[in-house]
Order: C-alpha cells, then sequence, then structure tokens
C-alpha cells in the first residue's frame, strides 16, 4: 500500500500532534509521507486533492466536504485562541468599512470570523501570516488579522489588539472557536478512517506523555521561535479538545459552518463533517 499523504502546518501545535505518527513511535502506525507548509498552502492543497489526510481551516473545509470527511482527534479548537485584529494605535471599529486589512489567506477561519463580525470589510490584502504584524508595523495596512505565534509578539511591536474575534464568537455564540481540523478523504472508507484517527488521538497522547522526545522536533520547524513563545503555542492550541471535539466541539464546528452558510459565506452542503 502506498504511503499516506499528510499535510500539515509547522507550527508548533501541528508538529507536536504529529511527531509520533511521522517517527514511527506508534504500534502499527500507518505509513505516511509528510509534507509541511502553511495553513493556506494546505488549504490550496486540499482543495487540488493533492493530499490524502491534512490540517485544514475550517473556512476551507466547508468547500471540501464532498470529498473529505473530519477526524475526531488533531483538531485546533478552545478558548481564548481565536485570531486577533491589530492595528498601530486603538482604532474605531465602527468605521472598519474604511480599513485596509491584511489577512494570512482567503480560505483561513480567521478570515472567514472577520466577514462574519463585518462583512462590510471589503479592502484586505493577503499575506504570509508570519509577515502581518511587520505590515501594520510598517504602515503598508491599516490593520491586520493575526493567527498562530503572532498572537504572543505582536505587543513587541507597539501594536494594539482592536477586535479579539475568538472573544467576539464565545460571546455571541457561547461556543469554543473552531479554527482548524484534520481532514481525511472519504473514500479511504470507514475502517481504514478509524484506524488513521485511533493513531492521531494515539499520536497525541505520545507527545503529552514525551514531551522531552518531542521537543527538538518542534524546535526544528518553529526556526526562530522563543522557547517560551513555543510552549504557550503549543498550551493554547493543544487542549482537551485535540484528543477529541466530543459534543461540545462538534456543536462549535457545526454553528460555524451553519453561520457561515446563513449569511452566504460558503457553499451549502448535505455532508456530514464526520464520517458517521
Amino acid at each position: 500500500m502506498n504511503p499516506i499523504k499528510l499535510g500539515y502546518s509547522p507550527c508548533p501545535n501541528d508538529t507536536y500532534i504529529f511527531y509520533a505518527l511521522v517517527h514511527d513511535k506508534l504500534s502499527n502506525g500507518p505509513i505516511v509521507c509528510e509534507t509541511l507548509a502553511d495553513i493556506e498552502t494546505l488549504n490550496k492543497m486540499a482543495v487540488s486533492k493533492e493530499l490524502d489526510v491534512t490540517k485544514i481551516s475550517f473556512h476551507a473545509f466547508a468547500y471540501l466536504r464532498n470529498d473529505y470527511c473530519l477526524l475526531h482527534a488533531g483538531g485546533a479548537l478552545g478558548r481564548g485562541c481565536g485570531p486577533l485584529l491589530i492595528a498601530k494605535n486603538q482604532r474605531d471599529v465602527d468605521t472598519m468599512h474604511d480599513f485596509r486589512v491584511a489577512i494570512p489567506g482567503e480560505m483561513t477561519t480567521a478570515t472567514l470570523l472577520l466577514r462574519l463580525y463585518n462583512p462590510s470589510v471589503k479592502d484586505l490584502v493577503v499575506l504570509p501570516f508570519n509577515k502581518i504584524v511587520e505590515a501594520v508595523d510598517r504602515g503598508d495596512v491599516d490593520a491586520g488579522l493575526i493567527i498562530h505565534e503572532s498572537r504572543f509578539t505582536y505587543q513587541q511591536y507597539g501594536l494594539k489588539s482592536i477586535i479579539d474575534l475568538g472573544e467576539w464568537w464565545e460571546d455571541t455564540t457561547g461556543h469554543p472557536i473552531p479554527l482548524g481540523g484534520i481532514l481525511i478523504r472519504r473514500d479511504f472508507g470507514s475502517e481504514r478512517i478509524r484506524e488513521f484517527d485511533a493513531a492521531l488521538r494515539a499520536s497525541v497522547e505520545f507527545a503529552h506523555s514525551n514531551s522531552h522526545l518531542v521537543r527538538d522536533y518542534v524546535s526544528l520547524h518553529a526556526q526562530e521561535m522563543d522557547d517560551s513563545v513555543m510552549k504557550a503555542h503549543i498550551d493554547l492550541y493543544v487542549n482537551e479538545f485535540t484528543i477529541d471535539y466530543g459534543s461540545e466541539g462538534e456543536a462549535a464546528i457545526k454553528d460555524l459552518l451553519i453561520r457561515a452558510e446563513n449569511a452566504h459565506l460558503i457553499p451549502a452542503s448535505n455532508s456530514s463533517i464526520f464520517l458517521s
């Protein structure tokens, strides 16, 4: 059987989650061939069906539900971890329709949340997520939508958070914020999908029990990220929902998709988010 084509990001939460699976630390684990790329690149690769299993933005998942289903393990969902809209100075959010905003990708969940929050924002500039803080600092844009480790570093530039979209989502819906998950091709079939889901959960549990073994791999791909930022990143995005969304997480994901469908921001679909 050919190796499973697996995609995930070099961000600490993903390398932490997938370490055991890609380093043959699991008994009878699947054979994979991994690709590491930023989340918007992974979104586009999934749309073109280049990957069998991949990390995905829930925004992008809306366009993939016929071909992919969501695994129960490995997701990024929680509280206090949503994207932030930042600016050089405190800005009046009532004038957001005039803002030129840097976003980390058209298909990111962050961008979907921004459009749900204020559909009038039209002047959007796509930049790599790790370039947005600098663009705001230089004044290239009026505001920037930041994700990942930028949440922990933007204040070093003297920038201000003007909207916490995760906090807005939690206050509006009562749900934790669903950011991204792990998708697998539906045509793998139920047995193979369940096996991979179990292996992914085991990989997360391995990392929890062997963080000292995982650290070097996480650091390698985190590049210049400070150790304290790396740890804070993992602590924020790897939580109880990463083992299994459970009913609370599933409700949050469905609500996001329903709200986006009702706002005509994504296509409607009758496909279940999980295989069954």
